[in-house]
């Protein structure tokens, strides 16, 4: 007969099944460039959680919209049961919540740090030897839930101010906060009269002159899009990339997706992004299921995305937590009677991505110049 502790690991186990087929259908669904750009959009405005759990969190938000147990089909901000209610919110009966990953962490400590095999995994209250230093690190995911502003009931939710901007303009001081960590990354950014000098393109990566150029002769929130497209390749290609011509598709996937999710922070039009079917450049990886390149792709853009705006002082649309929440403070795990059983959501401010099983990211390489889309 199993013990409850075996069952309970049984019962957690079949929760990630459940969870890993859900991710799965949810990427699967995403076939055109359009349903790409939607998902990154919705990221954009969840964008401290994983690439995963946003496709998680809206696949399930939509079903609750459809059942009419939520009011709009796009949610506001999510956090776990005991976040809302040190929110002073509270869950409202028969409110389901949204199943996500989260992460699973054990302590490991060494006297020798650079020695990769030194490392070893302390106990339950096991105190590290004199001398060991101590860090933590992620072992696994679990199943936790979060719930929508619109499934609780409390204290009001402050709102604050969303930057709005008239056609073609560009959100103040995102062109200076962009150029500025181009030039930090060794790049002169200058701008070219007109898209004849950098090959017909809106911007050219020059790898080899350590330059960025825009064309002048668009508006200037095309300006600023394509200065983010660019900051994209300096991030995350480069020359010295392997496998520079098999992936190109994908690195062009990349820079625009994150000029994308750095204009949708900002509020801005994102309808004019160009973005290819997910399945041309989702089966170019050999090796990898389509599905996992997706998955991969969408994290490492929304990493690159989320440093860079985490670098700027412009006005941003809300990241998905709750005004006042901080992420850092400690979920306790055991819960309380007034709450239902559930695993809650434990991370960081900033928060890292949560890892999810088989999720590591495509190879991606460029060639020495690259040209914005």
């Amino acid at each position: 007969m199993a013990t409850k502790r075996e069952q309970a690991k049984a019962a957690r186990e079949a929760k990630l099944d459940e969870l890993h087929e859900r991710l799965t259908g949810a990427v699967e669904q995403l076939i055109s460039g359009e349903d790409w750009a939607r998902a990154l959009t919705f990221a954009a405005r969840f964008r401290t959680r994983s690439f995963s759990n946003t496709l998680l969190i809206a696949e399930q938000h939509q079903a609750a919209f459809e059942a009419g147990l939520v009011p709009d089909p796009f949610p506001s901000y999510v956090a776990g049961y005991k976040q809302w209610q040190g929110l002073g919110r509270q869950v409202q009966k028969g409110q389901p919540g949204y199943q996500i990953l989260a992460p699973v962490t054990g302590r490991f400590a060494t006297a020798t740090p650079a020695d990769a095999e030194s490392w070893r995994r302390l106990g339950k209250g096991e105190k590290p030897r004199a001398g060991e230093v101590v860090r933590t690190r992620m072992v696994g995911v679990r199943p936790a839930y979060v719930w929508d502003a619109s499934q609780t009931a409390g204290d009001p939710i402050p709102e604050p101010p969303a930057p709005k901007l008239l056609e073609g303009e560009a959100p103040a001081g995102l062109w200076e906060g962009l150029a500025a960590q181009i030039e930090d990354r060794g790049f002169q950014v200058v701008r070219v009269p007109h898209e004849g000098m950098i090959h017909g393109a809106n911007g050219m990566t020059d790898y080899t002159a350590n330059t960025v150029a825009v064309r002048e002769n668009i508006d200037p929130a095309a300006q600023v899009k394509t200065l983010a497209h660019e900051l994209g390749h300096v991030l995350l290609h480069g020359p010295d990339a392997e496998e520079a011509r098999q992936h190109r598709g994908i690195g062009e996937v990349e820079a625009e997706s994150v000029a994308l999710m750095v204009g949708a922070a900002h509020g801005m039009d994102t309808s004019g992004y160009t973005i290819p079917y997910v399945s041309t450049w989702a089966a170019r990886v050999d090796g990898k299921e389509p599905v996992e390149v997706v998955r991969a792709t969408g994290e490492r853009v929304r990493k690159t995305a989320l440093a860079i705006l985490g670098q700027l002082d412009t006005a941003q649309v809300a990241d998905g937590n709750p005004p006042g929440l901080d992420r850092e403070e400690p979920q306790h795990s055991k819960p309380q009677r007034s709450e239902p059983a559930h695993e809650r959501t434990t991370s960081r401010r900033p928060v890292a991505s949560v890892p999810e099983p088989a999720a590591r990211p495509a190879t991606v390489s460029m060639a020495p110049v690259e040209l914005g889309l």
